[in-house]
């Protein structure tokens, strides 16, 4: 079955950013952004099941290195000063495990060499952030469909905390402006993100 045109639109781009990045000799770094329940998860995963470049590449969920709910701005200058610049500096960097059962840090995630890398998550495309990638995705989907999709994956838990962490995602916006930073814009409102996603291997 064909791709729809917003993933095809995505493969495009990857498979250009990634050839670039390998002809300077560097990791090829893809970030994807977006508000909760645009799809970002879902997006990766369809994008890392039909890797579109040369390479294997690896999957960083910003979920799972957010220090608790009022994380997003902490877990957004991690990524940056932790993994993406050094990696971009020394070929090396690392992330550092949340662990969300117990409300502490749960063990360093090195990442090295040049295999392709995509990050993840809200947060992800701040001003810093983008200056250490090769290719800048934001994702947009209706409110309505955001919502539903963000609560049914992550249950009453989410229910709770809904507003408290779109006020965060809101202030990250504002001074962050990612959209702004996005080589690429994609609606998938009505995309069906699942293409592709059996037999995906995600290593981070």
């Amino acid at each position: 079955m064909p791709r729809s045109a917003e993933l095809a639109a995505l493969d495009a781009a990857v498979a250009a950013a990634a050839d670039a990045a390998a002809a300077k000799g560097r990791t090829p770094v893809v970030l994807i952004d977006g508000p909760s329940g645009a799809g970002k998860s879902s997006l990766a995963d369809a994008l890392l099941a039909a890797w579109p470049a040369t390479g294997t590449p690896r999957l960083v969920r910003m979920d799972d290195l957010y220090p608790g709910w009022d994380g997003l701005d902490a877990g957004s200058e991690a990524v940056g000063r932790d993994l993406l610049e050094p990696l971009r500096a020394s070929g090396s960097g690392f992330w550092t495990r949340w662990d969300w059962s117990r409300s502490r840090p749960s063990g360093r995630v090195a990442v090295e060499g040049a295999e392709p890398l995509v990050v993840e998550g809200c947060g992800a495309l701040s001003r810093r952030n983008a200056a250490s990638a090769d290719l800048t995705v934001w994702l947009q989907a209706d409110d309505t469909l955001r919502k539903e999709r963000a609560l049914a994956r992550d249950g009453e838990t989410f229910a709770v905390e809904w507003n408290r962490w779109q006020r965060q995602f809101d202030r990250f916006v504002a001074r962050e402006h990612p959209l702004e930073q996005a080589a690429l814009v994609l609606d998938v409102t009505g995309v069906d993100l699942t293409e592709g996603r059996a037999g995906t291997t995600v290593e981070s």
